[in-house]
C-alpha cells in the first residue's frame, strides 16, 4: 500500500569516452631559507600603554553593562513583589467583606 517508488537509472544513449589522461607537472618547492619572512610585531611603550588603556576601557564598559542589567532585574523583581502584595491585600479585603 505505502511502498516508495524507486527511480530507475536512465541508460546512456551513447558510449562514454575514456577519461582524459592527466600528466603530472613539475612542482616547485621552496626551501625554508628562501621562504619570505613574516614581519614580527614590536611592542613599544606607546603601544603597550594603548593596549592597557583599551583593555581597561573594555572592562569598564562590560562591567557597566552587567551592573545595569543586574539593576534592571532587581527593579523588576521589586515591582513584581509589590504588585503581588497589593493584589493579595485586595483579595484578602474582598474576602473579609463577604
Amino acid at each position: 500500500m505505502l511502498r516508495p517508488k524507486l527511480p530507475t537509472m536512465p541508460t546512456p544513449t551513447r558510449p562514454t569516452a575514456p577519461p582524459a589522461v592527466v600528466e603530472p607537472t613539475a612542482v616547485e618547492r621552496h626551501s625554508p631559507a628562501t621562504a619570505p619572512a613574516r614581519p614580527t610585531v614590536q611592542l613599544t611603550p606607546g603601544t603597550a600603554l594603548a593596549l592597557v588603556g583599551g583593555g581597561t576601557a573594555v572592562v569598564l564598559v562590560v562591567g557597566a553593562v552587567l551592573v545595569s542589567m543586574l539593576l534592571a532585574v532587581a527593579v523588576t523583581a521589586t515591582s513584581v513583589a509589590v504588585c503581588a502584595l497589593v493584589i493579595r491585600s485586595l483579595v484578602k479585603a474582598d474576602v473579609k467583606r463577604r
